[in-house]
């Protein structure tokens, strides 16, 4: 059935959701998972701004974000080792999730993509966006949405 789970997280409580419950699937299954997060690119200087200032905040925001991204799949790696079963953590920086999410699934050779939702309903989708949604649309692989 399903050998290779792709784990998008963020380090939230709902993601939490998604690692415990892709544990329990991926130890029931006899398979490996690997845990995703992506953080979002530096932002672009403000008009005005000194290179040299916007250098600085590049590689600060860059190593702010690597120490959440190594801390969150930490965590999850030690969930799954409790667990006995095999992990692999992945990160990357890009402001298209749901691109990135694709592409790892893919290069990772995954089967099933397990993400949690926060089921806002259309309006808070059109407002707020939808990574599961857009990822489920875009990707040919079977996505399993928890609530």
């Amino acid at each position: 059935m399903f050998s290779h789970l792709l784990v998008p997280v963020d380090g939230s409580e709902l993601s939490q959701h998604a690692v415990h419950a892709a544990i329990e699937l991926a130890s029931r299954l006899g398979g490996s998972l690997t845990g995703f997060i992506c953080e979002p690119a530096p932002a672009l200087p403000i008009v005005g701004m000194h290179p040299s200032h916007y250098e600085r905040a590049t590689v600060e925001q860059r190593q702010q974000a690597e120490a959440h991204a190594l801390s969150v799949l930490a965590a999850f790696e030690q969930a799954a080792q409790q667990a006995g079963v095999a992990y692999a953590g992945c990160y990357r920086q890009s402001d298209d999730v749901v691109q990135a999410i694709i592409e790892v699934a893919q290069e990772r050779g995954c089967d099933l993509i397990v993400m949690a939702t926060h089921g806002r309903g259309l309006f808070g989708d059109l407002v707020f966006g939808s990574h599961a949604k857009a990822v489920i649309s875009r990707c040919k692989l079977p996505v399993l949405v928890l609530h």
